[in-house]
C-alpha cells in the first residue's frame, strides 16, 4: 500500500476540499482549532480555488464559511505553506474575500470568529516549542480581547511535531501526523478507528485513488518543492558563510593589520566549518605569520 503526500495542493484539496468530504474538513478544523469539541457543525467552502503559484510552487488555500454552535458564523482561511521564503497571506486579505460572501444579517449579527489557520512545513517561531501557536487581537494597554469579534491567527509548525502514532494523545495529534507522515507509510496505522474521519482521510490518500494524470501532477509539484527547498538551503548556507567571512576578516584586520590579497583569497576558500575554527584561532594570533602558518592546515 502506498500513500500520496497530502501536503501537495492537488492531494490536499481532494481529501479536505470537496463537498462530499466536508465531514473530514469539519473534524480536522474542530480538532486543530477547538480541541476536538464539535464547535463547527457545518461549513461551506467558499473558494476551493486552484493553489496560488509563487515561482511555480502551489500553496494550498481554502476559504471556509463555518456554522458554529449558537447560530454563529466562523470565517476560516486555511493555508498550507511549503517554503519559508514565500510571503504569507494576511488576515486582512482573507477578510475581504469573506465579506463578499456574507449576507447583511451574517455580517452584523452572526459573525463570531475570523481565523487564519496556517500549516507550515518549516519552523516559524524558533523561540518556542509548541506545535500549534495561537495569536489574538488584544487591547494594547489593558491586554483585553476584542469584545465584538474573535480574531485569531493559528499556526501549525510541522517540523516541531515528532511523535509516533503510538504516542498520539489527541485528534489534533492524529491530523498533524497524517499530514506530515502519511506519504512515508506502507500501511494504515495500527488501532486506527475505522469509523473515524481520520481513517477516511487515510483511505482517500491511497495512491490507487488518483489517476495517472493526477499522479504526474503530484510528482511534478513535489519534485519542484524538494528542489527549491534544496536551493534555499544552499542559499542560506552561502549567506551564513559570507557573513562569517566578513566578520573574521574584520577581526584579523583589527588584530593583525592589512591582509594580503592572496591570504584573503585563501580565507574565502575555507569551508564554513573551517571558518568557525579560524574564528576561534584568530584570538590567539599575535602576528600575521601566525595566520599564514595556520592556513595550510585547513585549506587547499
Amino acid at each position: 500500500m502506498k500513500f500520496i503526500n497530502p501536503k501537495i495542493d492537488l492531494a490536499f484539496k481532494k481529501i479536505f476540499g470537496t463537498t462530499e468530504n466536508k465531514d473530514i474538513l469539519i473534524n480536522f478544523l474542530n480538532s486543530i482549532l477547538y480541541e476536538a469539541q464539535p464547535v463547527i457543525e457545518d461549513l461551506d467552502i467558499i473558494h476551493p480555488q486552484e493553489g496560488v503559484e509563487t515561482l511555480g510552487v502551489k500553496d494550498t488555500y481554502l476559504d471556509i464559511k463555518a456554522k458554529i454552535k449558537g447560530d454563529k458564523i466562523a470565517l476560516i482561511e486555511l493555508q498550507l505553506i511549503h517554503l519559508s521564503s514565500f510571503g504569507n497571506r494576511f488576515l486582512y486579505n482573507g477578510g475581504k474575500t469573506y465579506s463578499r460572501e456574507l449576507t447583511g444579517e451574517e455580517r452584523h449579527e452572526r459573525l463570531k470568529t475570523v481565523i487564519s489557520l496556517k500549516i507550515a512545513d518549516f519552523e516559524m517561531f524558533a523561540n518556542q516549542t509548541e506545535v500549534i501557536s495561537r495569536f489574538v487581537f488584544k487591547q494594547k494597554e489593558q491586554k483585553t480581547d476584542d469584545p465584538d469579534t474573535e480574531i485569531e491567527l493559528v499556526f501549525v509548525e510541522m517540523p516541531k511535531f515528532n511523535k509516533q502514532w503510538s504516542e498520539l494523545k489527541t485528534p489534533a495529534d492524529q491530523w498533524i501526523y497524517f499530514i506530515k507522515n502519511s506519504s512515508t507509510l506502507d500501511r494504515l496505522p495500527e488501532d486506527i478507528n475505522t469509523k473515524s474521519e481520520i481513517y477516511k482521510a487515510f483511505e482517500l490518500a491511497i495512491e490507487d485513488n488518483f489517476d495517472g494524470q493526477e499522479l504526474k501532477e503530484l510528482e511534478k509539484q513535489e519534485m519542484w518543492i524538494q528542489n527549491l527547498n534544496g536551493a534555499i538551503s544552499v542559499a542560506k548556507e552561502e549567506a551564513t558563510k559570507t557573513a562569517q567571512i566578513s566578520l573574521i576578516l574584520r577581526q584579523i584586520v583589527k588584530r593583525l593589520g592589512t591582509i594580503e590579497p592572496e591570504t584573503e583569497n585563501r580565507i574565502r576558500q575555507l569551508s564554513l566549518e573551517d571558518l568557525e575554527k579560524l574564528g576561534e584561532a584568530v584570538l590567539d594570533f599575535k602576528k600575521m605569520s601566525d595566520l599564514t602558518d595556520w592556513l595550510p592546515t585547513y585549506s587547499g
